[in-house]
């Protein structure tokens, strides 16, 4: 009886290559132990990552979880081949939703899918989320990586970060007593951070210029530029919340901007004041306007616009809150205040206006 077709296939005929998995793996463990914290100490390979909330210091926690994504910012990665400083960003999307909420970051997991595994192209993105687990203090204590031939074409891949952090019961952000006249300030971002790249790469492509090509709005090519990794806000806020005890609320300008974001934890009652002229917006988002012929309204509903961060203090603590960030290298300014909203008016509401 014949047969046709080929006998005695193999994983590795279907496209994945297990000892490039496991290559991977080892050329990953110097960075995952680069990440141990109280609570962490383990090494990656086991079926599910442990961590000791006793042993991290806290009493009566209470935990909070995030998970995000990079976003097309990838395809930047990608057609750059600079694969280094997305694992920064994938942490920083999710730990600076945790601290938002109070919550220290404890520990981050990522999921890494790909078509075709390149053990070099992967250690390089666990090497950057290593690197945003360092600077906002989780460990960074397990996670899959997925070769699927079929699934993803040429160099694609994606990665999706979920961290878990916790706060003390009872200190949870935001706080129940925002009220009208509390100070609403601003930190500054790094640059595009990691919302709205789609935008960004249609505008990229309508400028003709290359991602190797000097950037017109600072020193370096297009590509190393508007890859500029998301900051990480986590350090300096737990420092300023812990050391003055004045921080309110905080919010995360990410997709959506002030208009989306900053509602999401205010009471209905109250809406913010922001000073478009208080904003130093980097060059980076001129250029994108100029380029794109973009209003000023849907740069603020899309990009952070050079506000990575908002926090809302009260009038008398401002200076102290400020000084405190300051001190951890934040650059902070006063953005606006909280102000009564009226009934079915927006949660944002603009004075002045955006220099771009």
């Amino acid at each position: 009886m014949s047969q046709s077709g080929k006998n005695g296939l193999t994983y590795s005929d279907a496209g994945v290559d297990i000892d490039a998995g496991n290559l991977m793996v080892e050329k990953i463990k110097p960075h995952v132990r680069s990440t141990r914290r109280p609570g962490a100490d383990g090494e990656i390979g086991g079926f599910g990552g442990l961590f000791d909330l006793k042993a991290a210091g806290f009493t009566d926690p209470v935990l909070v979880a995030a998970n995000d994504g990079v976003g097309t910012k990838l395809k930047i990665a990608i057609d750059a081949n600079k694969h280094d400083t997305v694992g920064i960003d994938l942490v920083a999307m999710c730990v600076n939703d945790l601290v938002v909420q109070g919550a220290e970051p404890l520990f981050f997991l990522d999921y890494f899918a790909t078509g075709k595994l390149d053990p070099d192209q992967g250690a390089a993105i666990v090497a950057g989320i290593a690197a945003g687990c360092r600077q906002s203090g989780c460990a960074l204590i397990g996670g899959e990586t997925a070769e699927m031939p079929g699934m993803y074409s040429g160099g694609d891949y994606d990665l999706a970060g979920f961290a878990v952090g916790a706060a003390e019961r009872g200190h949870l952000l935001p706080a129940g007593d925002i009220g009208e006249g509390d100070v609403i300030l601003g930190l500054a971002s790094s640059g595009v951070h990691s919302n709205g790249y789609s935008l960004v790469r249609k505008i990229v492509a309508l400028s003709g210029l290359a991602w190797d090509a000097p950037a017109p709005f600072g020193e370096g090519t297009l590509a190393d530029l508007l890859m500029t990794p998301t900051r990480i806000y986590v350090k300096p806020l737990l420092k300023a919340i812990r050391e003055t005890g004045s921080i309110k609320a905080l919010a995360h300008i990410t997709g959506g901007g002030f208009p989306e974001n900053i509602p999401r934890v205010l009471p209905k009652h109250l809406a913010a004041e922001i000073d478009l002229d208080a904003i130093k917006a980097p060059k980076v988002f001129s250029w994108l306007a100029q380029t794109g012929g973009v209003a000023a309204n849907e740069m603020l509903r899309t990009f952070n616009c050079g506000v990575g961060m908002i926090a809302v203090v009260p009038a008398e603590k401002a200076q102290e809150v400020a000084a405190a960030l300051e001190a951890e290298g934040e650059t902070v300014f006063t953005l606006g205040r909280m102000v009564a909203r009226a009934e079915g008016a927006h949660g944002t509401i603009y004075k002045g206006s955006l220099a771009l």
